[in-house]
């Protein structure tokens, strides 16, 4: 059964705001923006055809305000909620409470968001449907004990993980076992902290992987396909600096073995919308399923540059009730794209650079995207995320595409702030990064000190 989708708020502030614009506007669906009161001037609020505040700066008053959102999306009569990423993207809680408001949520069911948010849970369902997984505990590690009893059937290193969070937080590489009790403390410390769940899980730790993960598409009868994989392996961190597709290293055997088990995995636990899974690529080629990101990517533009498949309208579609239009065999890959965060941050420190933008220039060009909510004199707010802009080229092969690339951050300006532009010149230039030559370790052998 189909539902029209005539409206949707986008609860998300940003480039990702902007970039759900441009395709409802393609579509014809009206579009609601919530901003906070740091956001007034923002060009998501300008560019929607309606937009609230929902209330001060704080992410915690504003853009993670349940109430004052729903409160916003009913007094604007929409049919739909678009999370974005970030935010509240993977909150079980909020899809049910936009599901009980007869709001669709545009995303997967809230039971499927809660099952793979906790990642013990992930790994015990992912195991299930046979996706490969490290060796590591089935049940969260509460006490030391237990760890060091892991510890002789997994050997060292080993990691400590947050089991209900991400981006590095609560997380801890243990080489011996008089360094476990402080890591696990230490991570179970910063998991409750972070996430207001102190759960960890430990596995085993690869010491130089690939951060490969598949993107894919699932309708809600039953229908998924993927649309290949990306390259997420430059991080700092683990915060990704910048992405590729497709991979460098993989090949169309890996490729096809990575998606038809993902693929398989959708299908397993009825997931719907657009979904990505995050896998570590050891340098045997082995692969092992790490977690389920239930929202779209910052790094969805290099798939959609070399598959020509716009992931928001899919989404959207599927949320309509339709089925994907159309099957695995149309999916072809077409060119290299590359995408760098730019972020407004001390190059070198990574320290957050606030402040007024006092000129902007775009590149433009053959096979140039930005996605971008910033301009000229806009003030990039100390609250939220330094991320301001996504610069993404595509070419025919890799090596045209770093060429691409390299021009276009030569002719991308911004002034008034402090940007990572200068750190991805130097990436591009890294005789390493440009054979294909990396690992996760990549930073920490770079030499990233750069001209300001």
């Amino acid at each position: 059964m189909t539902r029209e989708i005539r409206k949707i708020l986008i609860a998300n502030r940003g480039e990702i705001a902007i970039r759900i614009i441009w395709t409802c506007k393609e579509m014809g669906i009206q579009t609601v923006a919530v901003h906070s009161e740091a956001d007034r001037e923002a060009l998501h609020v300008r560019f929607a055809d309606e937009a609230i505040c929902i209330g001060a700066p704080p992410s915690a008053q504003s853009y993670l305000n349940i109430p004052a959102i729903i409160s916003a999306a009913e007094i604007t009569n929409v049919d739909a909620i678009h999370p974005g990423y970030g935010f509240l993207a993977e909150s079980a809680t909020f899809a049910r409470i936009c599901d009980d408001c007869n709001i669709k949520f545009i995303g997967p069911k809230a039971d499927v968001i809660a099952m793979m948010g906790d990642k013990v849970e992930a790994r015990r369902t992912m195991q299930a449907a046979g996706v490969p997984i490290l060796p590591g505990s089935p049940e969260p590690i509460e006490h030391v004990d237990e760890a060091i009893a892991l510890a002789k059937e997994i050997g060292f290193p080993m990691i400590v993980k947050a089991a209900a969070g991400g981006g590095g937080r609560g997380m801890r590489i243990v080489r011996e076992e008089s360094e476990l009790k402080g890591s696990l403390e230490t991570a179970q410390a910063e998991a409750l902290a972070a996430f207001k769940n102190g759960s960890v899980y430990i596995e085993r730790y690869i010491e130089r992987p690939r951060h490969i993960e598949i993107q894919v598409l699932a309708d809600e009868h039953g229908n998924v396909i993927h649309l290949g994989e990306r390259e997420c392996t430059i991080q700092r961190r683990h915060q990704k600096l910048l992405e590729e597709a497709p991979s460098p290293v993989i090949t169309p055997e890996q490729r096809e073995a990575m998606g038809a088990v993902a693929v398989k995995a959708c299908q397993e636990i009825g997931y719907s919308s657009a979904g990505t899974f995050e896998f570590l690529l050891d340098e045997d080629g082995s692969f092992y399923f790490m977690e389920m990101n239930t929202r779209i990517q910052v790094e969805h533009p290099v798939t959609e540059m070399v598959t020509l498949a716009d992931i928001v309208r899919n989404q959207i579609r599927i949320a309509s009730g339709e089925d994907l239009q159309y099957e695995q065999r149309d999916v072809q890959i077409v060119g290299h794209s590359i995408e760098c965060r730019i972020n407004a941050e001390d190059p070198v420190k990574f320290t957050p650079s606030p402040g007024k933008i006092t000129a902007f220039n775009i590149p433009g060009g053959p096979g140039v995207r930005v996605d971008t909510a910033v301009y000229p004199g806009y003030v990039v707010p100390p609250y939220y995320d330094s991320m301001i802009a996504k610069l993404i080229v595509h070419a025919r092969t890799r090596d045209l595409a770093i060429a691409r690339m390299q021009r276009a951050l030569d002719m991308m300006v911004i002034e008034g702030i402090k940007t990572t532009i200068p750190l991805h010149k130097k990436i591009m230039a890294d005789e390493r990064f440009r054979a294909g030559d990396f690992s996760t370790k990549f930073m920490e052998e770079f030499e990233y000190t750069v001209d300001n």
